[in-house]
């Protein structure tokens, strides 16, 4: 009986960046919202379910760094570094000889700098691996492709319908892709420029293409950084609903919980076993008051010896323009809708150090793009996104995890206030948001925007 076939990603790092020649670096090692381009990518593939294993193709002069950056994140999955060759193929083919594989095994080829690639777009590839023996990965291309010679003169504009971009993981049985390589070999005047083309110049197999990802770009160019940086500050998160018994006795703090959303949460939280907390201005509990925090969250460690989690549904939503308003609402407003985060998160990192546990702070559709009379409210909402992924990153090495929800309009009493009565089927139910809030403090990850749509 055939064993089940390993899957093992292969992360081509090796490139010079001879596009890149403005930075200080090569485009893999170039720091991106906190981290390099490599650890993003790499980070995709280490939680990758799916994935046994990762070989690195880097040169030489870089494998200490890559080694530091592995130590660093703690990554299990990555068994070998393998000295890259001059081209791409070179690269390629010295990590497949370096493999102790079996023909069935599945191998997925990674450029290094695509750090958007998403779990489905690996998964699907390796599903389709259970069919094909050779896949791509494509977009449509939404621009007219033309042909042109020598003398820059149009040849031909291909139909636009069958025209894809290729992008990567390209994923191959091993039988198949080593086989390509050792042909290549003997043919050097072979002219590809992926391990998609040698296996089709050597018509080996059937080719089957994934859809990818409009997001799935690849650092190339020095605009292809700020690219990269804005899709980061602004790339969403879902996530499943988790095992609720796992919030059994974990102690968990709710500020904002006397209604709405922050209420849901607390009442499911209670109903799942856990030891809530549940503070809001009606009982006592101002977050835009330092010293307030700092004495509840005092009094319940005292008590529970433990802080699991700790959840800020707190917020006012005031319009008017900006001339409009006195200075005294909108800074009251900045206090409670910013400012009170800081000091939760400030105040809670400590005992959540000890439990390695949980941050979950809220943010708004509005945090995108500034909205007209809404121009504190959409400016703080977006701080608070910058914040969670900031703080995140500083408590990566204690194993908090700091996360953001995202809902869409949702029907709380807040809502209600400003916007008086809407159709119910336009608003999410706040039941929705407090188990999507949930299955988040449960879940590993850690600096994500996770969106709350209807649609979930």
């Amino acid at each position: 009986m055939n064993s089940k076939p390993k899957n093992i990603a292969i992360i081509l790092a090796s490139g010079i960046s001879e596009r890149l020649n403005s930075l200080s670096t090569v485009k893999q090692f170039v720091k991106i919202a906190g981290k390099t381009v490599i650890e993003h990518t790499l980070d995709v593939f280490e939680k990758n379910s799916n994935i046994d294993e990762i070989v690195i193709v880097t040169k030489e002069e870089y494998k200490n760094y890559c080694l530091e950056l592995i130590q660093k994140n703690s990554f299990q999955k990555i068994k070998k570094i393998v000295n890259g060759g001059k081209t791409r193929q070179e690269s390629s083919c010295l990590a497949l000889k370096s493999l102790s594989c079996n023909d069935n095994d599945n191998i997925l080829i990674h450029d290094a700098v695509r750090p958007f690639i998403s779990d489905k777009i690996i998964n699907d590839c390796i599903e389709a691996l259970k069919k094909y023996q050779a896949v791509d990965v494509a977009i449509p291309s939404a621009d007219t492709i033309i042909e042109v010679n020598d003398n820059n003169l149009i040849t031909n504009i291909p139909k636009r319908k069958y025209l894809r971009r290729g992008q990567t993981p390209q994923a191959f049985k091993f039988g198949v892709i080593i086989k390509a390589h050792s042909m290549a070999e003997l043919d050097k005047n072979i002219e590809v420029t992926d391990d998609c083309g040698l296996i089709k110049k050597f018509n080996l197999a059937d080719i089957f293409v994934v859809t990818g990802d409009d997001f799935n770009i690849k650092i190339t160019y020095p605009i292809d950084i700020d690219i990269a940086d804005k899709l980061f500050q602004i790339r969403d998160f879902t996530t499943s609903k988790a095992k609720f018994e796992n919030l059994k006795d974990k102690v968990v703090v709710i500020f904002g919980s006397s209604r709405g959303i922050g209420k849901e949460i607390l009442n499911l939280a209670k109903n799942n076993g856990a030891k809530v907390y549940g503070y809001s201005r009606s009982n006592g509990v101002d977050i835009s008051d330092y010293n307030q925090v700092e004495h509840t969250l005092n009094e319940i460690y005292s008590k529970e010896k433990r802080i699991d989690a700790v959840i800020n549904t707190a917020g006012v939503l005031k319009t008017g323009s900006l001339t409009e308003r006195n200075i005294e609402d909108i800074i009251s407003e900045i206090n409670i809708n910013y400012i009170g985060s800081i000091n939760i998160a400030k105040l809670s990192i400590p005992y959540l150090k000890k439990t390695k546990g949980s941050l979950v702070l809220f943010t708004s559709s509005s945090y995108t793009r500034g909205r007209k009379n809404y121009s504190i409210y959409s400016s703080a909402k977006s701080a608070i996104v910058n914040l969670t992924q900031a703080l995140a990153e500083e408590t990566e090495e204690y194993g908090i995890k700091i996360n953001v929800i995202n809902p869409e309009r949702t029907k709380t009493p807040m809502r209600t206030e400003n916007f008086g009565n809407e159709p119910d089927e336009t608003l999410l139910a706040p039941e929705h948001v407090a188990n999507i809030t949930l299955s988040v403090l449960l879940s590993k990850f850690s600096g994500q925007i996770v969106n709350v749509r209807k649609s979930l």
